[in-house]
């Protein structure tokens, strides 16, 4: 009698977990407290900027702020890691990109590797980077800078914001393709884009957002885009395609969180940016900073993702650049 009594009791709590009524309770309540979302590089960057900007933009579509925290640590991949080793609870997030989520898990052991190791929400931004030197540089033109480029091999300096960041690619492809050699330094990016001002460094790559600002303070020149079209941003500006180079890989902004994260979070998630990324004031926002919205969904995200990572696998193996 005894042993039924304990029986009868554990059915019960059972029954109360498994309560429809309990599972819709909690989703209700989602989010409860403000969502972190972590950046991989630091102020002032593409992601940075983007990042604020979905924040800004999220706010009438969640009930909780998103706030956005910088960790630009270990080529970007810190931020991911952080995001992926969280508790599955949907109060942190992490700002991917290509570079971090398709190219540094390849290179490096970290605590993640492709789309099945976390969650991908959302796809929000794509953007292609540009190469700028400063205002008042020898070089007027991407050809003048390729040429001197050839006759002085090792001695140019071009800035990216860490090793194995799109930039850092673009620019190893540049020189396997057209046979030139650059001194590349790493930066925590953006910080790229102030030292090519500054003359620490003869050239950067970065997204367009990163350097909009010096552009109308007519503080630095760009000389080429990384991508098959020309930027409505700088249409005068030629890509390194018309000039004869097949380097137009580009990164986006896209959020993923832990994996584990109930169904019911993510798809809160995606709706709220969802609405986020149609906001006019947001597509001007990204607009304006060379930047495209492409929204995507959990389910195209990860295939775009695994896609990606094998592509970027084979490309990182042609440039050499595996350390594992």
């Amino acid at each position: 009698m005894k042993r039924c009594r304990v029986f009868s009791l554990f059915a019960i709590l059972v029954g109360l977990v498994l309560l429809p009524g309990r599972d819709a309770a909690q989703e209700k309540s989602y989010p409860a407290k403000p969502i972190t979302l972590l950046v991989p590089y630091g102020a002032d960057g593409n992601s940075d900027q983007m990042a604020r900007g979905l924040a800004e933009a999220a706010k009438k579509h969640l009930r909780q702020p998103i706030v956005v925290v910088n960790r630009p640590e270990a080529s970007g991949t810190r931020a991911i890691a952080d995001a992926v080793s969280a508790t599955p609870d949907g109060y942190t997030l992490a700002w991917g990109t290509v570079a971090t989520l398709t190219v540094q898990p390849q290179r490096f052991k970290l605590p993640y590797g492709g789309p099945d190791t976390y969650v991908p929400v959302a796809k929000l931004t794509k953007e292609h980077n540009v190469l700028i030197v400063r205002a008042g540089a020898p070089w007027k033109t991407a050809q003048e800078l390729l040429n001197d480029a050839r006759a002085r091999p090792g001695q140019l300096s071009v800035g990216v914001p860490g090793f194995g960041t799109v930039p850092d690619l673009d620019i190893e492809q540049l020189q396997r393709l057209g046979k030139y050699r650059f001194k590349i330094v790493s930066f925590e990016g953006p910080q790229q884009v102030p030292a090519a001002v500054r003359g620490e460094v003869d050239a950067a790559v970065a997204g367009p957002a990163a350097v909009v600002s010096y552009l109308k303070d007519q503080k630095v020149m760009m000389l080429g885009v990384f991508d098959s079209l020309r930027l409505p941003l700088a249409p005068n500006v030629p890509t390194f395609k018309e000039l004869g180079f097949e380097v137009t890989l580009g990164s986006g902004g896209a959020i993923i969180t832990a994996r584990g994260t109930p169904g019911y979070i993510v798809t809160r998630l995606n709706e709220a940016i969802r609405k986020a990324v149609a906001e006019p004031s947001f597509v001007s926002f990204v607009e304006m900073g060379g930047n495209t919205i492409d929204y995507e969904g959990p389910a195209a995200l990860t295939r775009e993702l695994r896609r990606e990572y094998k592509e970027n696998g084979e490309l990182i193996r042609v440039l050499g650049l595996t350390q594992k």
